[in-house]
């Protein structure tokens, strides 16, 4: 039902109106009335109502002056004005207003309703419109999401101009302007899935997380399989820094209640200038790589990850025995991403003790425990270990410890790479899944990147991720085209209706599916049917 309020200062004129009129009957709530516009905008404010129906001559605040306090503050109501004072100068006044109805007194109450009933109309038609532009914005998310992907990646790289982010994203509706930032970059993993498998407990902790986000001008951005980035914004160093803190204590409050997931963190040094975010990025990286050295639910910060050891003379008393562990070069090549390579190597090596290093014989060990890993894991996801070079020990290929580390980071990328290549073939097989489940189910309304992504066993995000990289599109933007393209070959060769049709290619509402065709095609479905030619 459409509220309405009534403001009028004449008791029986108002009582009048109240009583002649079954509201209810006619679709509508009379929700509240007052005797002046004083009295009656607080009341407006509190029930919100559709209408307003108000006279324009009333001591303490007119009609005037009351429609003028309400479009500023709650365009969306519209307003009828009855008078009896048939002035040009107020009709003028209250159309530049943007007032709906300007009626005369006396007015009957069927008269009332019948004017009551075209805006009641208007009213409806205007709120369906704004459903669909919602649902519309609800569907095309993912492609925000790419969209914001792309942004958040010459935003670390440096490859535009602080000039050209700010224009970007403004775009994208997004407030980057600051005196000081940070990146720090987040990942939360279950210890039940996968890293690419669908987890809802993940997706609940993300959403939990979204609330802090919103409240505390972060701004967060999706990485896929790595998680998200955040960007702190704030007035000085220690603002960013307390943000940080609030950021951590919620992660850790939210995090455990799920006793199967975890958490890392790797964060930047603060900076008061864009074209600074690609330095903290890179130190936010550097810490966020500790993730495979370390105790799950970690937290790093870049000043943590950059501390060395004091040199002294080389004994085996002190290598660090915990960290020359095979195990974790094997989690990285399973997991890590290419780019993370030099800062994996850097801080394994790191851990083991710099002054062990010195040892030419300790370095050997090193650099064949990395090959016969590298080797093993090759071999594991059947791909001949061949593919890497064997370290030629009689060439001194591990001369000193820039040699060894050289050596170790080129096996390791040489073996992600390989691995990345089996995984895409692997996602070629998934994809074509998606494809032919979007096939079979396309008239399903409730099909969605969510429904796709739990049918494959995959997250969301990184079946968006590999959808965009094997197609060039996003999901939503497949699934649409597909959608419209069965609309347009029903609308040339059957005589269904446009409301039919949109039932048949998945969308319940049929002013969504026009809106929807006309905003891909260019076109009306009926203009299409006509022959008309699509953009």
């Amino acid at each position: 039902m459409l509220k309405v309020f009534l403001v009028e200062d004449e008791f029986v004129m108002r009582e009048g109106i109240k009583n002649n009129i079954d509201w209810a009957s006619h679709g509508y709530e009379f929700c509240g009335e007052a005797g002046d516009g004083e009295v009656a905008y607080p009341m407006i404010q509190k029930c919100k109502p559709d209408i307003v129906i108000t006279d324009i001559r009333m001591p303490f605040m007119d009609g005037l002056e009351l429609s003028k306090l309400i479009k500023k503050e709650m365009p969306w109501i519209e307003i009828i004005i009855l008078t009896g004072f048939e002035e040009f100068a107020y009709a003028k006044e209250a159309i530049k207003l943007g007032v709906a109805q300007y009626l005369s007194k006396p007015i009957s109450g069927d008269e009332l309703l019948q004017e009551l009933d075209q805006l009641a109309e208007k009213i409806r038609e205007k709120k369906r419109e704004q459903e669909v532009r919602e649902q519309y914005q609800r569907e095309m998310e993912e492609n925000v999401q790419k969209n914001r992907k792309d942004f958040f990646k010459y935003l670390v790289t440096g490859s535009k101009t602080p000039v050209e982010l700010l224009e970007m994203a403004d775009h994208l509706e997004l407030d980057i302007s600051a005196i000081w930032y940070n990146i720090v970059l987040v990942q939360i993993k279950s210890t039940r899935h996968a890293r690419d498998e669908f987890s809802s407990s993940i997706v609940e902790a993300e959403e939990t997380l979204k609330a802090y986000e919103s409240e505390s001008d972060v701004l967060a951005f999706e990485r896929s399989l790595e998680g998200k980035a955040l960007l702190f914004k704030g007035d000085s160093r220690e603002e960013i820094e307390e943000k940080e803190k609030l950021f951590l204590e919620v992660l850790q409050k939210t995090i455990g209640t799920y006793h199967h997931l975890v958490y890392y963190v790797g964060m930047g040094e603060p900076v008061n200038r864009l074209r600074e975010l690609p330095e903290s990025f890179e130190q936010a990286r550097r810490a966020f790589a500790h993730r495979y050295l370390q105790k799950e639910n970690m937290v790093i910060r870049s000043q943590d990850s950059e501390k060395a050891e004091a040199e002294e003379a080389f004994s085996i008393e002190s290598v660090n025995t915990k960290e020359v562990n095979r195990g974790k070069i094997t989690e990285f090549l399973k997991v890590g991403g290419s780019d993370e390579v030099v800062y994996f190597v850097e801080e394994f090596f790191r851990g083991v003790g710099t002054n062990a290093l010195k040892s030419g014989i300790f370095r050997q060990y090193i650099v064949m425990d990395a090959y016969f890993c590298v080797s093993d894991f090759l071999e594991s996801i059947h791909v001949g270990k061949e593919q890497v070079a064997a370290p030629d020990l009689n060439s001194g290929i591990v001369g000193d410890e820039k040699e060894a580390m050289d050596y170790v980071q080129g096996i390791l990328q040489k073996a992600v790479n390989l691995r990345e290549q089996r995984a895409t073939d692997r996602y070629r097989d998934v994809i074509e899944q998606v494809m032919h489940y979007i096939g079979e189910n396309y008239a399903e309304e409730d099909l969605s990147l969510n429904t796709v992504a739990s049918y494959v066993n995959f997250s969301p995000n990184h079946l968006s991720t590999i959808f965009s990289q094997q197609t060039g599109q996003t999901f939503i933007k497949y699934l649409t085209d597909y959608r419209m393209g069965k609309a347009k070959e029903l609308l040339r060769c059957t005589g269904e209706k446009s409301s039919a049709i949109s039932l048949l290619v998945g969308y319940k509402d049929a002013h969504y599916f026009s809106y929807l065709f006309k905003k891909t095609q260019g076109m009306t479905p009926t203009q299409y049917r006509n022959g008309a030619k699509t953009v």
